[in-house]
């Protein structure tokens, strides 16, 4: 675990997408907090290892059958929230 992701949130139609495609929003999470930043640019993914040290807003993008899935962990660490591309 690169970072501490607080309290764990999800919104319920990132859980029920996730759940109706067989995946897991802890799945999701351990990517995020393992530094797989998942289908994000070079330079997001740059900012994001960055981001680790420098305590900035870290996103991880992953696509789940065909739709955008964000997990984002604020800036002073307190939470991280998984949910769809379309909530954000």
């Amino acid at each position: 675990m690169l970072f501490d992701p607080g309290q764990l949130l999800a919104t319920p139609a990132a859980l029920d997408h996730l759940t109706l495609n067989g995946s897991s929003p802890l799945s999701l999470i351990r990517r995020h907090l393992r530094g797989d930043w998942g289908d994000l640019g070079a330079d997001d993914k740059k900012l994001n290892d960055e981001a680790v040290t420098d305590r900035s807003r870290i996103v991880s993008a992953y696509a789940i059958a065909g739709i955008k899935i964000y997990v984002i962990t604020e800036w002073d660490r307190s939470y991280t929230t998984v949910l769809l591309a379309s909530e954000y």
